[in-house]
């Protein structure tokens, strides 16, 4: 599984939770240039949630929440505003998650939100 593909598992396994818990997924990697992209851009009632997913095989190299350093943060944030200047947008909050997964030894989902 090449590296794109271990991501895009990952997201899948997010939307999953993510649906579960009362989401609804609008978009999937929205891209804004070559430093930002938005991993999954849902829907919790009158909120509009931007999701940073970062998955890990295992937690050897650290947990896959340190990976959101303070520059992705700032990308992160860059895509937010584009978003939300140039999307036509029905709603009041928006906020920004960190969803982190570590696949093994066992499969562990964590959820931070707004950042």
């Amino acid at each position: 599984m090449n590296k794109r593909e271990f991501g895009s598992k990952g997201e899948d396994l997010a939307c999953e939770y993510l649906t579960k818990n009362g989401y609804k997924i609008l978009e999937r990697n929205v891209h804004f240039s070559k430093f930002c992209e938005i991993d999954i851009i849902a829907e919790q009632k009158d909120t509009l949630v931007f999701i940073e997913v970062k998955t890990r095989k295992n937690n050897d190299f650290g947990s896959p929440l340190e990976a959101v350093t303070a520059a992705k943060l700032n990308n992160i944030k860059t895509g937010v505003f584009s978003y939300l200047q140039n999307t036509p947008v029905k709603y009041k909050n928006f906020r920004i998650d960190v969803i982190g997964i570590t696949l093994q030894p066992e499969l562990k989902i964590e959820h931070i939100k707004s950042i």
